[in-house]
C-alpha cells in the first residue's frame, strides 16, 4: 500500500507566511499560523515513519595486532643477537562488528533503500519495523561510489514511501530529515535545502549532494530527505562536522541518482558506468579569457586518452564542452555523472567550444572497466587534493627558477579551501615526489596517487620559493 501524503497546505502556509505582512503583525493570528504549520510538518512525519526502518548490520573484521617483543627474550637473548631477535610475524586478530544505520521501504514486496556504509560486505542484516518487529534481510548490492545500497525483506502490503524528482527541489525549500540517529527510532527533524549540486567533497566517487541544515547525525545514514509533499528527494548520507555531531551542514545523495543505481541493482547485481576517456578541469575566470570566451562556463578537455570514446568521436585537447544531449554543463560533478549514469553504447551529443567556434560532436559511450576506473579514481583524488598538475616544461622550469631540478610536476592549479591549499601548496609550486617516489611527469604523479588510495595518506615532497618541504595530505578528512 503507498499513502497518499497531504500536498498543498504546507505550501501555501509559507506562502502566507512569506507573503502577507499583516499576518505577521496581528499577533491574534500568528500562533494559528504557527499551529497549522506545525500540524503540516506532523502530518508529514506520521506518514512516512511508518516506512523508515532501523537497519543493523554485522560483519567480521581482522585487524593486524600490535607486535611487542617477549619480556623473557628482552633480558636473556644473547648480546650477539640482533636487537629483538628473530622479525616475529604479524598477528591478526578477527572481531564481530555491528553498524547500525537507518533505510526506507520503496517497494510493498520490501525492497529497501538505504547507504552502502552500512551494509557493506555484510554477513547478517536486520531490520527493525515501526512496531517493533525484525525481519532478516538480504544485501541485494552495494555501490559504495555513490554511497546508495538495496536491501531487501520477504514482505506483502508494506508501507512504502513515494519517490520524487529531486532535480525539482530548490534551496530555501523546507525539507525533513527521519531516520535513528544513536539509535533513537522515528526521530523527525526539520530544515531547508542549504545547497545542490555539492561536489568535490571526498565523500563518494561521485557526488552531487543535496545539502540541507536539517539535523543529521550517526545513525541517520541511509534514511530519507522529504520534501514537503513527503516525497523522498535524497538519502541522507554524511554530515560535515568537528566535533563528530551535528554543525548544520549535512549531505544527501540526490534520489535521481539512487533511481538509478537502485535499478541496476535489482536487474543486474551490480552497477555498470560509462566511459568517455577525457581529463576535464573547470573553466575559471582566467582560464575563460586565456581561451577567447566571453564568461566562465562549460568543462575544459585537458587530455583526450588514446582509442577512447572521446579520441574516436575526434574531441581534441583544449576543447570546451559547453553541453551534453542539449543539456548546459555547469561543473565537473555533474558532468561526471550524466556520463556515468548513461548507458554503455548510448550514442551522446556534445555542444563544444573550439578555438572560439562552436561545434555539435556525436561519441558512443563506452564501458568503464576497471582499468578506467583507476585512472577515474585518480583522477578524483587529485579533485580531492584540490590541484591541477601538468609537465614541468624547458620554458617552465627557466621562468619558475627550477633549472637545476628538470623533473617534476608543476601544480597548475589550487582550489581555494582544499586540502593542498590548507597545507600551503600554491600554483607555481614544483611536486618532486610522491611517498618518496621521484616523479618525472604527470604519469608518475597519477601512478603513485593511485598507490596511495589504500593508505590514505599522500606525502608529496614541494618546492616553492621558499625552499623545498614535504606536505602529508590525507585523501579522506
Amino acid at each position: 500500500m503507498k499513502f497518499t501524503f497531504w500536498k498543498s497546505t504546507l505550501a501555501g502556509l509559507m506562502t502566507l507566511c512569506l507573503a502577507a505582512p499583516t499576518a505577521i503583525s496581528a499577533p491574534a493570528e500568528s500562533p494559528d499560523l504557527l499551529r497549522e504549520t506545525g500540524a503540516a510538518f506532523s502530518r508529514i512525519a506520521e506518514d512516512a515513519v511508518d516506512a523508515v526502518v532501523f537497519v543493523q548490520a554485522e560483519r567480521t573484521v581482522e585487524v593486524n595486532m600490535p607486535q611487542f617483543p617477549e619480556p623473557f627474550e628482552f633480558f636473556f637473548r644473547s648480546p650477539f643477537e640482533g636487537r629483538g631477535g628473530p622479525q616475529q610475524q604479524p598477528r591478526s586478530r578477527e572481531y564481530r562488528q555491528r553498524g547500525q544505520g537507518s533505510g526506507f521501504i520503496i517497494t510493498e514486496d520490501g525492497y529497501i533503500l538505504t547507504n552502502s556504509h552500512v551494509v557493506k560486505d555484510a554477513e547478517s542484516i536486520t531490520v527493525t519495523m515501526r512496531d517493533g518487529s525484525e525481519l532478516e534481510a538480504e544485501l541485494i548490492g552495494a555501490d559504495t561510489k555513490t554511497e546508495v545500497a538495496l536491501i531487501k525483506v520477504d514482505g506483502k502490503d508494506l508501507p512504502v514511501l513515494e519517490l520524487g524528482d529531486s532535480d525539482a527541489i530548490r534551496i530555501g525549500e523546507w525539507v525533513l530529515a527521519v531516520g535513528s540517529p544513536f539509535g533513537l527510532t522515528e526521530t523527525v527533524t526539520a530544515g531547508i535545502v542549504s545547497a545542490k549540486g555539492r561536489s568535490n567533497m571526498g565523500i563518494t566517487d561521485y557526488e552531487y549532494f543535496i545539502q540541507t541544515d536539517a539535523a543529521i547525525n550517526p545513525g541517520n545514514s541511509g534514511g530519507p530527505l522529504l520534501n514537503i509533499d513527503g516525497e523522498v528527494v535524497g538519502i541522507n548520507t554524511a554530515i560535515y562536522s568537528r566535533s563528530g555531531g551535528y554543525m548544520g551542514i549535512g549531505f544527501a545523495v540526490p534520489i535521481n541518482m539512487a533511481k538509478i543505481v537502485k535499478q541496476q541493482l535489482i536487474e543486474e547485481g551490480e552497477v555498470t558506468r560509462s566511459y568517455l576517456g577525457v581529463y576535464i578541469q573547470p573553466v575559471d575566470e582566467t582560464l575563460a579569457e586565456s581561451f577567447g570566451l566571453d564568461e566562465a562556463r562549460g568543462i575544459l578537455i585537458s587530455q583526450v586518452e588514446e582509442g577512447s570514446a572521446a579520441d574516436e568521436a575526434g574531441l581534441e585537447q583544449g576543447d570546451i564542452i559547453l553541453e551534453f544531449n542539449g543539456r548546459s554543463v555547469e561543473d565537473m560533478g555533474s558532468f561526471r555523472n550524466e556520463v556515468a549514469t548513461t548507458p554503455p553504447g548510448t550514442t551522446i551529443e556534445l555542444r563544444i567550444n573550439r578555438d572560439g567556434r562552436m561545434k555539435k560532436v556525436k561519441a558512443t559511450l563506452q564501458r568503464l572497466e576497471e582499468e578506467e576506473m583507476a585512472a577515474a579514481d585518480t583522477e578524483q583524488m587529485v579533485e580531492d587534493l584540490g590541484i591541477a598538475v601538468t609537465e614541468l616544461t624547458p620554458e617552465m622550469a627557466e621562468e619558475l627558477g627550477y633549472e637545476d631540478l628538470g623533473r617534476g610536476v608543476v601544480v597548475e592549479r589550487v582550489a581555494q579551501g582544499s586540502r593542498a591549499w590548507r597545507h600551503g601548496i600554491r600554483r607555481g609550486h614544483l611536486i618532486l615526489e610522491v611517498n618518496r617516489q621521484p616523479v618525472e611527469g604527470v604519469g608518475d604523479f597519477k601512478k603513485a596517487l593511485r598507490q596511495s588510495e589504500e593508505s590514505g595518506l599522500v606525502l608529496l615532497l614541494v618546492r616553492g620559493p621558499r625552499g623545498t618541504r614535504y606536505v602529508p595530505l590525507k585523501l579522506e578528512d
